[in-house]
């Protein structure tokens, strides 16, 4: 029998790369910090040496050495004996094949924008220096928000739906008392639950009206 240590070192070699590039991506396209990007990157490693794993081993070929079997012949029906019922179909047992290397970090990928990085000591969200590429959000589709406050938030670091979106209660209270002259108003036009709503790319009866030019 021959060793296949040496070819499953390789596959999780190759799965540690995949999880790299995933921590990679996560850190420099979502934003993630170092924790979040490792995390995500343990999973992807995992799932792609289980995949490789799971993949190589039904890929194996047969025992060349095993006997062949040998087929036995059924004997001559008599002049009066019944003709033999035909065999039953034998059950479909192919194993589904195995997910891809893309999939599985196309299905990570997709799952990272909803993690989040731990809540830092003085409850501070995550900040951006600059809106991402392609504009920042307008902010003032969130009832509570006008063109004075906007400019607020981006100064604080604030310029998208899903920034406002992912807040959490120990965070939501540290913006509502560093909003100087606008203290409380995240938690009293409850910010968070409309911003989810505009970062999926859905409308609120208050953005509708905005984009008709009613409120500004």
């Amino acid at each position: 029998m021959k060793d296949t240590a040496p070819k499953e070192q390789g596959i999780i070699v190759v799965a540690l790369v995949f999880g790299v590039i995933a921590a990679g991506v996560a850190i420099v396209m979502f934003d993630f910090g170092a924790v979040g990007g490792i995390f995500i990157g343990l999973i992807v490693a995992t799932i792609a040496a289980i995949a490789l794993l799971l993949g190589w081993r039904e890929a194996k070929p047969m025992d060349q050495n095993a006997p062949a079997p040998t087929a036995k012949s059924a004997p001559a029906p008599g002049p009066s004996a019944d003709p033999a019922p035909a065999p039953a179909p034998a059950p479909d047992t192919a194993a589904p094949p195995a997910a891809t290397i893309e999939d599985v970090v196309t299905k990570v990928t997709e799952g990272a924008s909803t993690a989040q990085n731990p809540i830092a000591p003085d409850g501070k969200p995550a900040t951006l220096s600059e809106p991402r590429e392609g504009g920042a959000d307008d902010l003032k589709k969130i009832k509570g928000v006008g063109p004075k406050l906007e400019k607020l938030l981006n100064s604080m670091g604030f310029w998208h739906f899903d920034q406002v979106a992912s807040w959490r209660s120990d965070e939501v209270a540290w913006v509502d008392q560093n909003l100087e002259g606008f203290k409380g108003r995240v938690s009293r036009d409850n910010w968070v639950d409309q911003a989810k709503t505009l970062a999926a790319g859905e409308a609120t009866a208050f953005s509708e009206k905005v984009d008709k030019g009613k409120v500004y």
